[in-house]
């Protein structure tokens, strides 16, 4: 008798991993539904925006039983809390701007998860995610999804080549309305279920309400501007992000952003919009896809933000170090957030975080 794979399917409780399932399970794999339990927060578990929660693994074990697999809910309430939470609140408090999902699938889904799929001997792990990995000089490579309104390849390049060989993404070649159509063809109960757009752990997605029931009120401090002028006092750093220009309190004909934390002095600097606009900037902890820490400098595009547009640059990798040039200056880059490269056919080169600017 020939080996049917296991694949394990990290269901959330939304459409598209009930459809990722039932599309493995049509197949002929042996797929196994797993849901984890993180730390939801509270006022959670009635969001229906919200994965992860009580409410999420019950529609998940539903849609498990009407595809006639296995499911379990896993208690990753710690390492969540270890993994990502800690890490969000040391990023904000650090005067960073994170992003905890593409940390949760480094670190967890595809971390606490790729560790059960070796306990039991699992063959893939399979997620919803809108992306593609193809197999490309010899290595297993992230590439954009065909429907490029849904890619999700921004919040899944920090994996690693062990990752990403045992990752599917049953979802990559479709669009959301087509896997919507697939779930209404099987009457799964998630069909016509909301996208999750929140942080999973923050409720109401107020992440400023969420870091000030977890740390001390954080200290005030002045604003200045690019000339070094005061011009007023924020109320700490960890409620400002590079690029920000609402809710500076600062008087003025013409509007002020901010350009950058300066943690060690708590200051916050601000400047004019054209301020926010740079040429160069680093990247730190590289993981290397398409291209490697030796090559040389190379034209590729960038990706700054999870919704940002890619933009044509120089790269200069330096190791697990790398400096990005813009063609053109480009606004608000965030240290704490993902730089990732690609080629002109959407495969992922590398990608890292960004340290600063200059």
């Amino acid at each position: 008798m020939s080996h049917r794979a296991r694949i394990i399917v990290a269901m959330s409780g939304g459409v598209d991993s009930s459809v990722a399932a039932a599309l493995l399970v049509e197949q002929g794999y042996d797929v196994i539904g797993m849901t984890m339990r993180v730390a939801s927060g509270e006022g959670r578990e009635s969001s229906d925006k919200a994965c992860c929660t009580l409410d999420a693994a019950n529609d998940a074990r539903r849609v498990a039983d009407a595809l006639g697999i296995p499911h379990y809910v896993l208690n990753y309430v710690q390492r969540f809390e270890k993994e990502v939470i800690s890490d969000f609140i040391q990023e904000y408090m650090a005067g960073r701007t994170p992003n905890p999902c593409a940390r949760c699938n480094q670190r967890v889904k595809f971390g606490a998860l790729y560790e059960k799929a070796l306990a039991i001997e699992a063959d893939r792990i399979a997620t919803g995610h809108y992306a593609r990995v193809e197999q490309r000089s010899g290595k297993s490579v992230l590439r954009r999804a065909l429907d490029l309104n849904k890619d999700q390849s921004y919040t899944l390049a920090g994996l690693a080549q062990d990752q990403l060989r045992r990752a599917m993404f049953p979802l990559g070649d479709l669009t959301k309305e087509r896997t919507r159509e697939i779930a209404r063809s099987l009457g799964l109960g998630t069909a016509e279920k909301p996208e999750s757009q929140e942080i999973c752990f923050v409720p109401d997605d107020n992440y400023r309400n969420f870091l000030a029931q977890r740390v001390d009120v954080p200290a005030p401090g002045p604003i200045v501007n690019t000339q070094g002028q005061v011009v007023g006092v924020h109320s700490g750093l960890m409620h400002y992000t590079v690029g920000q220009r609402k809710g500076l309190g600062i008087a003025s004909e013409r509007p002020y952003y901010v350009v950058k934390l300066d943690v060690a002095n708590n200051t916050l600097v601000v400047g004019r919009e054209e301020d926010t606009f740079i040429e160069f900037f680093s990247v730190g902890q590289m993981i290397w896809g398409l291209e490697d820490a030796d090559s040389g400098p190379f034209d590729c595009l960038v990706q700054i933000r999870y919704k940002n547009r890619a933009v044509p640059c120089t790269a200069h990798p330096d190791g697990e170090r790398l400096t990005i040039q813009f063609h053109e200056p480009q606004r608000a880059v965030t240290p704490g957030q993902w730089a990732v490269l690609y080629d002109k056919y959407d495969y992922v080169l590398g990608a890292g975080i960004i340290e600063r600017d200059r």
